[in-house]
């Protein structure tokens, strides 16, 4: 059995490589949904941003307002520090849980499991894993994936590409490197060619 953890940053393309691993039978946990499965009404941690933020980042149906959130604490890093040392702790265990999960309801012994995380080096996750893949795309298609698919205007989508750590970084520590700077198909291709040299 293999952990992969998958990273890269914002709109580089890890959902078209996870997409491309589930069809090849991997399990995948998905970092991004686990911490908002944290936040969901009624969990300890959104009361703890409500007071922390303010009722402001509430919707009128008591959820979280995600890109409002998202818009303080990505303009404020220790608005940021703030958010994270309150969501982390309870994502990590989840996250951990999860992993443990997917290897136990595993059918066979060269079963994968993704782990999927955006902060994989900053977060300590990548020590754990067999390996290390990492997306990558030119900053302006991030961009331009974040206006088209999000509906960022520009100045937003590359105040959010730059307030991570750098991409260079990432690809510096990768075992696997995908580009997804070419078709979706090409990207498949890549996942393919990678699991085909494992095996």
């Amino acid at each position: 059995m293999k952990l992969i953890g998958l990273t890269g940053n914002i709109a580089t393309g890890k959902s078209e490589v996870t997409r491309a691993l589930r069809t090849h039978g991997a399990s995948v946990i998905d970092a991004d949904q686990v911490a908002r499965d944290m936040v969901a009404k009624g969990q300890p941690a959104l009361a703890q941003i409500v007071q922390t933020f303010g009722e402001a980042v509430l919707l009128p149906t008591g959820d979280l307002n995600r890109k409002l959130l998202g818009d303080i604490v990505f303009n404020d890093k220790a608005k940021l520090r703030q958010l994270e040392a309150i969501t982390h702790p309870a994502a990590r265990a989840e996250i951990w849980r999860r992993v443990a999960l997917a290897f136990h309801n595993a059918h066979s012994l060269d079963h994968i499991v993704v782990l999927e995380v955006i902060r994989l080096f900053e977060g300590g996750y990548a020590s754990d894993c067999d390996q290390v893949w990492v997306t990558h795309c030119p900053p302006n298609m991030q961009i331009a994936r974040l206006m088209q698919h999000r509906g960022f205007n520009e100045a937003d989508a590359r105040t959010r590409v730059n307030a991570q750590t750098p991409q260079a970084d990432k690809l510096a520590k990768a075992d696997v490197i995908i580009d997804t700077s070419g078709s979706i198909a090409d990207t498949h291709t890549q996942v393919e060619k990678v699991l085909s040299a494992e095996c």
